[in-house]
């Protein structure tokens, strides 16, 4: 019980008093405040572990993952900004962070990730006191805490910079002062976080043991997949050579972050390769539906592939899926889904998709509009008529713009949008599928200020074909562990890292021309010799890092990487501080509903690249300083 005492004092000191509520005492299985209960036998120790993994952000809870509102993806109608979500992370996208009590905070608090390195600490301390239980379980999962450790580390280093690395726990008869803990430079930070995962790698399976009860635990493909995201987040310009934080140092006057160095993308590479083969010795490959299950034809085949490759549980591409918080992908879902029922609406089909986001999606040739030279960029919102050709993705005989039609696969697999198809969710046959009617009043159209589509596009892409929309409005909604790294993320981090060391060569196509031929378009040199206004562009350094940039923001859209990448390459200010657009879906009529109009604006300035602490936080603790701009 002295220890525990211990540990609340620390907690005060370090994380500030907010972080140490009744809950942060409730660490220790079934309510027992022992730490000598928690490490009796093996069914204590596992539940514990089980604690340690319990702070893993949720990849699809709009107040735990910032990713999802804070950045340019969504948008949702006004009523929610003055209401239930004000103080959710879609404040930041407008402009509201603030030092005093940050937003989305994951240095202190109930959620502190610092809370769960502390758990992660008293697990390794004891583990091995454990009776009953094998070594090589103890080393197993000693080593699997590790890695978690160093995944909340990388956690709060994106978020923050420069942060403290608790290496150890500390000891009962530590000074008050030790507690009081200095950042420390990025490079150190990311230092440790390697040098965890390379010391506790070889003792970490390759698969789990056990599929049923262990999926989503630590194994070596996940370590080496979060040992290459941290390096990637190391060699990129937020912090590598970031001149606009030349003069942010330490209390010693030591920098914080450091002169730029090209040989980072060269590590960063061959970590990349690393996890890439270690994914590949396991049995992951890019998702595809099995085409000899089905009797699809090649487009809904390919449509099938897509709309699955993240909803289907487990699936041969996820490496890492947030197993722990599964469940609110069933939340995510149901804000997504637009409503295809005449019948009371069952679903809140209020996460709707920014027009940028729509203009990302290449052309069916693999190339931006802009840059297609068969693009007809003049007349994209003039109307045209659907016909049987385009039956697949959108219903025969409706006038909508032309910038819905000549699209690539993945943009009518992730988007849904007026009078397009959504297939599956209960109704078999792809010949005739459900449609989205979404102007006011129709099915999937305005009926309250809360549960409508602000900008006509909906995010399909995470509703799992799974899923029943039932005739009578019931909606069953499949939840899955949504995919926190899969390969198609580690393909596009290698072709990036690749290019940024040795520039445009046969590695960085090739990677990159796997992801794109699964999305259905041609290979990246095929596309620009052929319909490009810029045929040269992927044989240069910068115009191939700027193509894989985009392939990113598509192929990964919606799940929760766009706005981390976006911060790490310093483009939030390009991306990320922009009016935010949509269809006038307050209205029936198509000519009116066909206007594009404003509903709001996003912010971004320079010192949003990294989170406030807390100004309180900072009187405790005269050690840390302030991040720029704050």
């Amino acid at each position: 019980m002295k220890a525990l005492k211990y540990i609340y004092a620390i907690c005060i000191l370090f994380f500030g008093l907010t972080s140490c509520k009744e809950d942060y005492l409730d660490v220790v299985p079934d309510n027992v405040a022992t730490i000598d209960h928690a490490f009796s036998d093996h069914v204590q120790a596992r539940k514990y572990l089980f604690t340690c993994y319990n702070f893993l952000p949720s990849s699809t809870g709009f107040y735990d993952n910032p990713a999802i509102l804070a950045g340019d993806e969504f948008w949702l109608p006004e009523a929610h900004y003055d209401n239930e979500y004000k103080n959710s992370p879609m404040a930041i996208a407008r402009g509201f962070q603030t030092s005093v009590a940050p937003l989305a905070n994951k240095w202190e608090g109930n959620n502190s990730l610092y809370v769960g390195i502390r758990q992660c600490n008293v697990f390794i301390d004891n583990i091995d006191r454990v009776p009953n239980m094998d070594d090589s379980e103890k080393i197993r999962l000693k080593a699997e805490v590790n890695v978690l450790k160093a995944y909340y580390h990388f956690y709060l280093l994106r978020m923050y910079g420069p942060i403290p690395v608790i290496r150890t726990s500390l000891p009962v008869s530590a000074d008050p002062e030790e507690v009081k803990y200095f950042r420390e430079p990025v490079d150190a930070c990311f230092e440790y976080i390697v040098e965890l995962i390379d010391s506790n790698i070889d003792f970490l399976p390759l698969n789990v043991p056990n599929a049923a009860e262990e999926l989503g635990r630590i194994t070596i493909p996940i370590a080496k997949a979060i040992k290459a995201r941290a390096l990637v987040l190391a060699a990129s310009p937020l912090f590598n050579g970031n001149n606009d934080l030349t003069n942010f140092v330490g209390k010693d006057g030591e920098p914080y972050f450091p002169a730029f160095d090209n040989e980072k993308w060269k590590i960063t590479a061959d970590a990349c390769l690393d996890a890439i083969n270690s994914a590949h010795e396991t049995g992951h490959s890019l998702y595809q539906v099995n085409a000899e299950n089905t009797n699809l034809d090649e487009m809904m085949l390919l449509k099938a592939t897509l709309r699955n490759r993240v909803p289907e549980r487990w699936n041969s591409e996820i490496i890492w899926g947030d197993s722990k918080n599964s469940g609110s992908t069933s939340g995510y879902q149901y804000w997504a889904q637009a409503n295809l029922s005449n019948r009371l609406a069952a679903s809140k089909q209020a996460l709707a998709v920014t027009f940028n986001i729509v203009d990302e999606y290449l052309t069916k040739n693999g190339l931006p509009t802009d840059e297609d030279i068969t693009w007809d960029e003049a007349n994209a919102l003039e109307y045209r008529l659907s016909t049987e050709e385009d039956k697949y993705h959108i219903k025969t005989n409706e006038e909508i713009p032309a910038l819905h039609f000549g699209r690539e696969p993945r943009f009518y697999a992730d988007l849904g949008f007026d009078r397009s198809t959504w297939h599956w969710q209960g109704v078999t046959d792809v010949e005739n599928p459900r449609f989205i009617f979404s102007r006011k009043g129709e099915q999937s159209g305005k009926k309250t200020i809360w549960e409508y589509n602000v900008t006509g596009y909906f995010p399909k892409k995470v509703c799992s074909p799974a899923n029943i929309f039932s005739s009578d409005g019931t909606y069953i909604r499949i939840t899955y562990a949504f995919p926190i790294i899969r390969l198609a993320d580690l393909y596009l981090l290698y072709a990036e890292a690749v290019n940024e060391y040795y520039g445009p060569s046969e590695d960085a196509y090739n990677y990159l021309d796997m992801v794109r031929e699964r999305a259905g378009i041609p290979k990246i040199m095929d596309s620009y010799a052929k319909f490009s206004n810029n045929p040269s562009k992927p044989t240069t350094t910068d115009g191939l890092r700027e193509i894989i940039h985009r392939e990113r923001l598509i192929e990964l859209t919606f799940e929760g990487r766009r706005y981390w990448d976006i911060r790490r390459w310093k483009k939030g200010q390009e991306y990320l501080n922009q009016n935010v657009f949509g269809w006038n879906t307050e209205v029936l009529e198509k000519d009116d509903y066909y206007q594009k109009r404003k509903l709001g604006l996003r912010k971004f300035t320079k010192r949003d690249y990294f989170w406030p602490l807390r100004d309180y936080h900072l009187t405790i603790n005269p050690n840390l300083e302030q991040n720029p701009g704050w």
